[in-house]
């Protein structure tokens, strides 16, 4: 009996433009009417969730890709960088001219440019990007002629001084091993081909999961997880059930329980019906 669901935000709860379909919403208020927990595993961070699910009855968070995880009473597990960690990306991104952000619980600093980016207007903007777009050039242009380009451009950041759950760099999925090898101390976590999410060793939407369903006293094989990207991989194999949707990357749709429609076109409405959650 599934007792929880969990949607990831872009490309899954989120359509191709950015919203929360009418049928998607209708859908959500059906099953949490029967009694079922409503949560989020997203890269996202929990200010942007706010802005994000403020009029939908969604109880359970999981963001920075596992780092922060609450409920809407309490926070039940918090994992930031550890110095080491963080000095070795702050060093990597200053040497290399890397436009990047710092994710704090409150708020996010750094780069303009990559703040831009997490924009919900250039999200669904991205679609449209074509496979054959430059992205090795782009990225060297970036480096190159970045407005803030300085020295110690992100070690001298004040939100330093807090506790960093997650970094977001721009780094092209042809250098992922690469940065693994400079950054051994994190795990690289992706969500699109043109930045990759950066958190703790060992850490991932799994084990926020993980630490829920402990605090809730609910078994994993009672939760239902949709998912749509690499990032969501993991999560999707340790649910109970384990939704990819249609418009989902093929490594993705291979892990997954059940295949649905694409985020376009009522995905997650027909795997709720499909599993009898709702009619």
């Amino acid at each position: 009996m599934i007792k929880a669901v969990f949607f990831d935000l872009d490309g899954t709860l989120l359509t191709s433009k950015g919203k929360i379909a009418k049928n998607t919403r209708k859908a959500i208020a059906a099953a949490h009417k029967k009694g079922i927990l409503l949560g989020v595993s997203t890269a996202r961070t929990p200010t942007s969730l706010a802005r994000i699910l403020k009029d939908l009855p969604f109880d359970l968070f999981i963001a920075c890709n596992g780092q922060l995880v609450y409920t809407k009473e309490q926070m039940v597990y918090a994992k930031p960088f550890e110095q080491k960690a963080l000095a070795e990306i702050v060093s990597y991104a200053d040497r290399h001219d890397r436009q990047m952000i710092l994710c704090g619980k409150e708020h996010t600093a750094g780069s303009w440019t990559m703040r831009f980016s997490q924009s919900g207007v250039l999200l669904r903007l991205a679609r449209f990007i074509p496979t054959w777009f430059p992205i090795r050039k782009m990225k060297r242009i970036l480096q190159k002629y970045s407005p803030n380009r300085r020295k110690q451009r992100y070690a001298n950041l004040a939100i330093l001084q807090e506790p960093i759950y997650q970094c977001v760099m721009l780094s092209a999925e042809y250098e992922t091993e690469t940065l693994q090898a400079s950054l051994p101390h994190c795990d690289l976590k992706r969500s699109n081909p043109y930045s990759v999410d950066l958190v703790p060793k060992g850490s991932s939407k799994l084990v926020g999961l993980e630490f829920l369903s402990d605090h809730l006293e609910i078994k994993l094989k009672e939760i239902m997880v949709f998912g749509d990207h690499l990032n969501d991989i993991e999560i999707i194999q340790g649910a109970g059930l384990g939704v990819a949707m249609g418009n989902a990357s093929a490594k993705t749709q291979q892990v997954a329980d059940y295949v649905t429609q694409s985020n376009d076109r009522d995905g997650i409405v027909a795997a709720l019906q499909h599993f009898r959650l709702i009619r």
